[in-house]
């Protein structure tokens, strides 16, 4: 099914399970590379070791090959903010913080996660602004899964719940042009999920829907400009930025985090539909 206007595409509750055996994938590859991140390490390796984790799983880099992306991550370090290229020259030093944004597509079906890593000892004000953009990406998906449930959800409610918690955190820059998408069947989708917003405007939030919800923001200035190689996205002010994202997929009793291995449980509790087992184990 779709949507009209915006061509969404719904989900099936079983074309949703074939996503999550997908989102899982790419929680494995970002949990290794978590345990990999360290002084000394190249972005390169860690472009392997997520490329090795997705294709054991028998799944495929769904970022290689995309409209030319040269890499199976992008790993975005300090002023970068997205869309960055691993390279076996940029090796991370004490006091980075890196920005891994990985995808998987198996059986035909997406997912697509980021997380951002201190690496080393790292100032507590980044480590901060870090924080407050992974409780906003939570904030989205509480406001995604609550819309659904009352049947007055609409599209922006999410993108204010990610500013609103931004703003609640300090003084940050919200990057505006990028944020989350649709997915599925396709890697992007509709609908654009902006991280700022006024809430009760565009589509409903019915379930089937799944969405990649992920808050980009910086320490200074939200202008950013895109460096020679057509892909990586850096603050123009030349601030330290992050990034974080999870796909998640709105279901009759409740919302399923498909990116994350505990499918969302231990931050919006029964918010969490029954399809994922309370006590599931770590993959």
């Amino acid at each position: 099914m779709r949507r009209p206007q915006l061509d969404i595409q719904l989900k099936t509750p079983e074309q949703i399970e074939l996503m999550r055996a997908a989102g899982l994938v790419v929680a494995r590859a970002l949990r290794r590379m978590r345990e990999a991140v360290a002084p000394g390490v190249s972005t390169a390796d860690l472009d392997a070791i997520a490329e090795a984790t997705i294709r054991e799983a028998g799944a495929v880099p769904s970022f290689k090959g995309y409209h030319g992306f040269p890499a199976s991550i992008c790993s975005s370090v300090n002023e970068q903010v997205v869309h960055a290229i691993p390279s076996s020259t940029q090796v991370l030093q004490e006091g980075d913080l890196i920005s891994i944004d990985c995808g998987a597509v198996l059986d035909g079906w997406h997912g697509d996660a980021a997380i951002t890593v201190g690496v080393g000892e790292v100032e507590p004000a980044l480590l901060k602004m870090a924080a407050v953009a992974e409780d906003a990406m939570w904030a989205g998906i509480a406001a995604a899964a609550r819309g659904a449930a009352s049947g007055k959800g609409r599209l922006t409610d999410i993108s204010h719940a990610v500013e609103t918690a931004v703003r609640q955190g300090g003084r940050y820059g919200i990057v505006d042009g990028y944020g989350g998408h649709g997915i599925g069947t396709e890697m992007h989708q509709d609908p654009h999920v902006l991280n700022h917003g006024r809430p009760g405007k565009g589509p409903r939030l019915v379930p089937g829907m799944a969405l990649a919800i992920e808050p980009m923001i910086t320490m200074g200035s939200p202008r950013t400009t895109e460096l020679a190689d057509g892909w990586t996205v850096v603050t123009r002010d030349r601030s330290m930025a992050v990034h974080v994202e999870h796909s998640m997929a709105l279901l009759d009793d409740g919302v399923w985090v498909l990116t994350a291995e505990d499918g969302g449980r231990a931050r919006l509790g029964d918010l969490v539909t029954a399809r994922q087992p309370a006590d599931s184990p770590a993959v």
